[in-house]
């Protein structure tokens, strides 16, 4: 098995980095590969730009972003770890997806460009199995209060992964991590994450179909 872990932080010796390294753990010990793209060691540059724009309206694919495209389509597995900023991913990593899930690789409308707005939309990657990990500072209580975990599930899970075919999302948020006095949740954090890569990489795994489950709990609630 080969593993792809998205991560972004700007420092390694933070508990983020500390997490990346929990959740490989197992895939080391059973022996699988694993490539990590860290988006700030490796200077991925996250902005639009003129070359994207123009790929965009159907020129070439930018050489950075054909790279990246290379790198997940040889993944068995995907991950992305990232601390949690304003209830989401930060700009680096949503940088990424904005320049890397391209039209005519992770999505298309009809034949192509000309047919954006006019066709169906046809979703391009391939449901390999994905786990979203955030890092949290606020608590459990806040998240489920406002539903914030909720909005990230249907803003990232659904509306960023399933679009585009990866239907098979999990996601998991390590609460309340800020501080000396959160030491002990901390531990667990990295406790429980050991545990998802464990099932993550099970032969036994039970795909999880995020946008099937989201529409599920919609219509349940009407």
């Amino acid at each position: 098995m080969h593993l792809l872990t998205v991560f972004s932080h700007p420092l390694t010796d933070k508990y983020p980095s500390a997490v990346m390294d929990a959740f490989h753990q197992p895939f080391r010990q059973a022996g699988h590969s694993i490539d990590v793209l860290d988006l700030h060691r490796e200077g991925f540059d996250p902005r639009f730009t003129v070359a994207d724009h123009a790929h965009f309206w159907g020129g070439p694919v930018p050489d950075d972003v054909l790279e990246m495209h290379r790198r997940v389509e040889v993944a068995d597995r995907l991950a992305f770890i990232y601390p949690v900023y304003w209830w989401g991913m930060p700009a680096m990593m949503k940088g990424w997806i904005d320049r890397v899930f391209t039209e005519g690789w992770a999505y298309q409308y009809g034949s192509g460009v000309d047919d954006r707005g006019k066709q169906p939309l046809y979703a391009l990657l391939p449901s390999v199995p994905t786990t979203l990990i955030g890092i949290g500072g606020s608590k459990k209580h806040t998240y489920d209060r406002y539903g914030y975990r909720e909005a990230m599930r249907t803003q990232i899970d659904v509306g960023v992964f399933a679009y585009c075919g990866i239907d098979d999302v999990e996601s998991h948020l390590v609460y309340d991590v800020e501080g000396d006095h959160n030491a002990p949740h901390r531990q667990a954090g990295l406790r429980q994450v050991q545990v998802v890569a464990e099932s993550f990489l099970s032969p036994d795994r039970i795909p999880v179909r995020a946008k099937e489950e989201h529409l599920r709990a919609r219509h349940e609630s009407v």
